[in-house]
This record gives structure tokens, C-alpha cells and sequence, in this order.
């Protein structure tokens, strides 16, 4: 589904070049769950977004479902991107003065069609949140709810416009372990459901109960680990 050939990027300033990726060759199964793992500063946060379209590579390609994206506008890109693929961040990246509804309501409003009438936008974030768990708190504020709570938003507004394929970088580095694990096992659940899951992660508890490991060392990609079937 996703395929990346030769992907290079760096990172220039006045004085400065970082090169960040090297000739990145990596293959993403639909229906896979891959955790990237590395120590900080590896590339494993610019190899999601370059994954995610939200950044664009130096040199290489990208395809999506073998459609070669390199050549795209940003007004493609950004089409594709809210179709395709849904983001969850470690910072959770709710807005505060906006209720549980209303946050996961969000990425809806950039979309044309049947979801972009106020009551099926309203249904799906309803079902997204009984998705995980929050049915009880949609009239909430982010302020009002646990660190776990709030990921859980997070994660019900990244599935609520029902992307193919989920990013999530480091979506439990906030959470204690009790917490971390619950939202690991919303992630699995949604991967058995048929998403495409690409997760960053430290944690190698976390990643063992995925499909693969691939591992980022300066930039470029060592001997991928396959754990599970997809």
C-alpha cells in the first residue's frame, strides 16, 4: 500500500545541513501494523512524516497504493492526506475551549460529500468515540478528562473521517503504563479491523505485539523484524 524508494531527505540552514533519511527503502502492507523504533534523533519522526505526506522527500519516491505521489501540488497532497491517512501525536494536540465532539468533529469540516453536513458530521464522531470508550464524555472538555482520556480523543479523531492507514508517533510516550496500555489495545483493535497502523515508539513491549519492527539507526533503516502475520 504504501512504498517508499530511495527516500533521502535533509534538513538545510545558512550554516547548517542535516541529512536526516538515507536511501530509505521501505514497503508498508495494507492491513500490516509496523512500529519504527530508534534512539532520539534517528529519523524515525521524518520517516512518519514523510509517510504521511507531510513533508516531501529530497531525493526518491513515494507511491500510494502504486501511485507515485512525488510530483503532487500540496492541494493534491493535502487531498490525499485527509483521505488516506489519519495522525496521532504525543501531545494529543486537542483544542481546549472545544467539547469531546467537537475535537473529534474536526477533520471533517475539511472534507466535501455527505460528511460535510453538520448532523452526519455529528453521527460519525458520536461513533467514533464509542469506538474508544468515551460515549460518557462527549460534552467534555479536554481539561476534564485523564491523559488517557484525551489520547483516546485523539485516536477517535483520527479514525473519525475512516482513514486506511493510522500515524501515530509516540502515542503513548505521555502515558503511564496502565494508560499506555489501554490505548495500545484500542490501536490493535483497530489494526484488526482491517487499519493500517504505523506507530513510533521507545517502548519494545509495545512493539513486540505488532507485526514488524523496523528500526532507524542515523538515518537509515537496519534488518526489519517480522513478529506476527498481518
Amino acid at each position: 500500500m504504501i512504498r517508499l524508494n530511495k527516500v533521502s531527505k535533509t534538513y538545510r540552514t545558512d550554516k547548517v545541513e542535516t541529512l536526516a533519511l538515507k536511501d530509505i527503502d521501505l514497503q508498508v502492507a495494507r492491513g500490516e501494523f509496523v512500529a519504527m523504533m530508534g534512539p532520539s534523533g534517528c529519523g524515525k519522526s521524518t520517516l512518519l512524516n514523510l509517510i504521511g505526506l507531510l513533508d516531501r522527500p529530497g531525493q526518491g519516491s513515494i507511491e500510494i497504493d502504486g501511485v507515485a505521489i512525488t510530483r503532487y501540488r500540496d492541494r493534491q497532497l493535502a487531498k490525499l492526506r485527509n483521505q488516506t491517512f489519519g495522525f496521532i501525536f504525543q501531545s494529543f494536540h486537542l483544542i481546549p475551549d472545544l467539547r469531546v465532539i467537537d475535537n473529534v468533529e474536526l477533520p471533517l469540516l475539511y472534507r466535501s460529500g455527505s460528511d460535510g453536513k453538520s448532523s452526519e458530521r455529528r453521527r460519525l464522531a458520536r461513533e467514533a468515540l464509542e469506538r474508544v470508550g468515551l460515549s460518557a464524555r462527549i460534552d467534555h472538555y479536554p481539561n476534564q478528562l485523564s491523559g488517557g482520556q484525551q489520547q483516546r480523543v485523539a485516536i477517535a479523531r483520527a479514525i473519525v473521517g475512516q482513514p486506511q492507514v493510522l500515524l501515530a508517533d509516540e502515542p503513548t510516550g505521555n502515558l503511564d503504563s496502565k494508560m499506555g496500555a489501554e490505548v495500545m489495545d484500542i490501536l490493535l483493535k483497530l489494526n484488526a479491523e482491517g487499519t493500517t497502523v504505523v506507530m513510533v515508539t521507545h517502548d519494545e513491549q509495545e512493539a513486540r505485539r505488532v507485526n514488524r519492527i523496523v528500526r532507524v539507526f542515523d538515518g537509515q533503516l537496519v534488518t526489519p523484524e517480522r513478529l506476527h502475520a498481518a
